[in-house]
């Protein structure tokens, strides 16, 4: 039997070395494999270039990363709910590849593939295709590093002539993901919104590490209720159902009798 579960966080961490990269799952703060993310924050690892949808908030998440300054570029769709990220990226410390939502699930689903890269409309007709999105700020106001031009080719579709521009697959070398459950396989189920992005985050990493609330025997979850085989992962440990979790904002109405 195939059993990749590992005893620790820390343990399932201990090669990630200075200046590699990661897919993080996660969708806001939902789904964040946040035992794994405190373990590469307590084991010193910096000067990552991370891919995740977003990067958390200030104290929760890759939030922790960044505020330690060990993420050295990260590739994001949603860059809100953290000031500490805007005072990075502004200041120039912090490069940033700005990516739409969608693009950048493809991107990383691609890339788990075995696709080099695919044409999509998002982004056509703006400074996504166009190039010139600011990168990375030179600490004065300037742009040090911008986006570059991406090839645009025009396709027909149903009848029509239309343009498409060219996005390249993201590949990373490890992959850190929480899942609802799995087995000792690395078979995976996921809960809600949580689905979102772990499974594509799993995909493209080299190594993937997964945290899982529930650890069971294979043969336990249903072949039919598997989100994603254990054929893309390497390591899993158990955190168990009470691992703290956030959301954002709690909104909530006021009770009406």
């Amino acid at each position: 039997m195939i059993d990749k579960t590992v005893a620790s966080a820390a343990e399932a961490v201990a090669d990630i070395a200075d200046g590699s990269s990661l897919a993080v799952g996660g969708f806001g703060l939902s789904g964040n494999p946040i035992a794994l993310i405190e373990a590469l924050l307590a084991q010193g690892t910096r000067d990552l270039s991370v891919v995740s949808n977003n990067c958390g908030v200030d104290d929760w998440g890759l939030g922790v990363l960044l505020g330690a300054g060990r993420i050295r570029k990260m590739t994001s769709s949603y860059v809100g709910e953290n000031k500490e990220f805007e005072r990075q990226f502004l200041s120039g410390e912090l490069e940033l590849e700005l990516t739409p939502q969608g693009t950048l699930a493809e991107k990383l689903r691609a890339g788990g593939s075995g696709i080099a890269a695919f044409y999509t409309q998002t982004g056509v007709g703006t400074q996504v295709a166009e190039g010139g999105l600011p990168r990375r700020y030179d600490g004065s106001g300037g742009v040090a590093v911008a986006s570059p031009a991406k090839d645009v080719r025009t396709f027909e579709v149903d009848g029509e002539p239309r343009e498409f521009v060219l996005e390249e697959a993201i590949t990373t070398d490890y992959a850190l993901v929480h899942a609802w459950k799995g087995d000792r396989h690395g078979n995976l189920v996921f809960r809600k919104a949580a689905r979102a992005f772990n499974p594509l985050a799993a995909m493209a990493g080299r190594t993937c590490i997964v945290q899982v609330e529930h650890l069971v025997e294979p043969g336990e979850i249903d072949p039919d209720a598997v989100h994603l085989p254990g054929v893309y992962v390497h390591r899993i440990i158990e955190v168990g159902p009470d691992i703290a979790k956030r959301i954002e904002k709690r909104t909530v109405r006021e009770e009406t009798r």
